[in-house]
């Protein structure tokens, strides 16, 4: 399950809560969160759009070797461009693995107050660039396997919704 969505839209807190819950009925699940991710086997890699790509690429490989082992993957990854996502959808269906693209959306104004990261404060600040959503594109999925409006709903009702896909798609 690849949870795309703005910086601080809610993936990883949805994400983590869902493995929770999935672990809790004896699910093995396996979160891949991306930050995490960034500092240890991306962390040679920058932000251009290229290493974003082969960031997104490796992440979808790693969640592909554990989907074809029977533990089921939790992606928070922001993997802002559709042709990044499109490729790790490419590679499940490759190795005969389901894919679920859910995206985590909030408005920017949203998750720049939230900001869990002080990512969008460093921005405001000029610290940084190449914020995804402020100055960095995001290309929001045209037709996600679930679309979570975590600006308006509870964690519990988004874990909930999750859950009811993965039981709809035979995951649970």
């Amino acid at each position: 399950m690849w949870l795309t969505g703005l910086p601080s839209s809610g993936k990883t807190t949805v994400a983590r809560a869902a493995a929770g819950v999935l672990r809790q009925s004896g699910r093995r699940v396996e979160v891949l969160d991306g930050d995490e991710l960034r500092s240890t086997l991306s962390g040679d890699l920058g932000f251009s759009r290229e290493d974003r790509h082969r960031n997104v690429e490796r992440t979808g490989r790693i969640a592909q070797v554990l989907a074809r082992n029977g533990i089921l993957a939790l992606v928070p990854v922001i993997a802002p461009y559709a042709d990044s996502r499109a490729l790790v959808r490419a590679l499940h269906r490759e190795s005969r693995t389901e894919f679920l693209e859910i995206h985590v959306a909030a408005p920017v104004d949203v998750c720049a107050v939230r900001d869990v990261k002080g990512l969008y404060a460093r921005r405001a600040a000029g610290q940084i660039s190449g914020l995804t959503g402020v100055d960095a594109p995001y290309e929001e999925p045209l037709a996600p396997d679930l679309r979570i409006d975590s600006h308006t709903e509870s964690v519990d009702r988004s874990v909930a919704a999750l859950l009811a896909l993965l039981a709809e798609r035979g995951l649970a």
